[in-house]
């Protein structure tokens, strides 16, 4: 089945490139954005999809360039709006994070505005989004009515979380007043094959944990206030592989199919509204080695981490839920996400 043209932003990513994947064989035309079109070594991923020689078109734009997305954007049924500034070692987080994703984002949106054909819009947004707060209650799940607090995470510094939910928040405001259809999907970690050359964080993090590297971490999870994770966060992702696993604590996990195909869903169906988790399993670190040292005997996974004092939560689903979405077991993610590190050479097993 051929359906219209739709525009993916940061189309070379580690999710945008699972949800091209997708849409292509679902058979839309898509248009998607990269930083650099030329540079073949970093985008033969995607010219390698089936259906991309026919269906699929790359095209320069840069979230912080006024007006760089409109010759993307014009014409398009649907836009994806999936780029976000590229983390690394966090010097000004303002600059170097909050307003590219701020602005990057209503940049995007004007582009939008302006297409006459335009249907609805996807944010990609996050699970973060919802549970930074100080107020969790262990007894009820936390859902698309929650927002993560801006002055919790201004006082700790939690420069990833607080771009994405400002970045969220200035997409509401602008599409409520501008009548452009929005609808966010919010992933929690998201697992499954890398279709990019290089890895991603979040598939460096579970390689490091696959690998037993980041065991020399285990002494610093002593227990501590909830929002040190937080802090740590930030620090951490200026740090390796073989560290950053430890500081994520309990923590939603999803299929990077299931989002993909999350968001097609959100697209097509014609009540979906406002803003839907996506995430399929809900456990903490011990819970987690322990299913995957089970499945994965000769891998050097650890056994335990030390117990930690946070609060409980769990995240409720039951809007996507609604509209037919069924996700895939925890068992499942880490099933395909090793076998995509053994066959690129990042991973072999005993």
């Amino acid at each position: 089945m051929e359906h219209g043209t739709v525009c993916v932003t940061g189309a070379s990513g580690f999710l945008a490139s699972w949800l091209i994947k997708r849409l292509l064989l679902s058979g839309y035309h898509v248009i998607g954005t990269v930083r650099d079109p030329g540079n073949e070594a970093k985008l033969a991923h995607l010219w390698n999809l089936q259906g991309a020689k026919e269906r699929l078109r790359l095209v320069k734009a840069e979230l912080t360039e006024e007006g760089s997305f409109d010759n993307a954007i014009m014409g398009c049924a649907g836009v994806f709006h999936m780029a976000s500034p590229v983390l690394g070692h966090i010097t000004d987080p303002r600059e170097e994070i909050i307003n590219p994703a701020v602005n990057g984002t209503l940049n995007v949106l004007r582009s939008c505005k302006k297409n006459p054909s335009l249907r609805r819009v996807v944010f990609t947004s996050s699970s973060s989004t919802v549970r930074v707060k100080d107020n969790i209650d262990s007894q009820i799940p936390l859902d698309e009515s929650c927002w993560s607090s801006v002055e919790i995470c201004e006082r700790l510094k939690i420069w990833y979380v607080l771009s994405k939910t400002m970045a969220e928040k200035a997409a509401w405001e602008f599409c409520n007043e501008n009548g452009i259809n929005l609808v966010t999907v919010m992933p929690s970690f998201v697992v499954g094959p890398s279709l990019p050359p290089t890895l991603c964080s979040t598939a460096s993090d579970i390689l490091g944990l696959l690998k037993g590297e980041a065991q020399a971490q285990a002494q610093y999870l002593r227990t501590g206030r909830f929002w040190l994770y937080f802090f740590f966060i930030n620090f951490v992702m200026k740090t390796g592989e073989t560290e950053r696993f430890y500081w994520h604590g309990r923590m939603g996990y999803v299929h990077i199919d299931d989002v993909a195909l999350c968001h097609i869903l959100v697209y097509e169906h014609d009540d979906a509204e406002g803003r839907y988790l996506c995430s399929s399993n809900v456990v903490d670190n011990n819970e987690l080695v322990s299913i995957l040292s089970a499945r994965y005997p000769t891998l050097p996974i650890p056994k335990r981490f030390e117990q930690h004092d946070r609060p409980y939560y769990e995240l409720s689903t039951a809007k996507i839920k609604s509209l037919g979405f069924k996700f895939k077991t925890i068992q499942e993610m880490f099933d395909d996400c090793i076998t995509s590190l053994v066959a690129q050479g990042h991973l072999s097993i005993p």
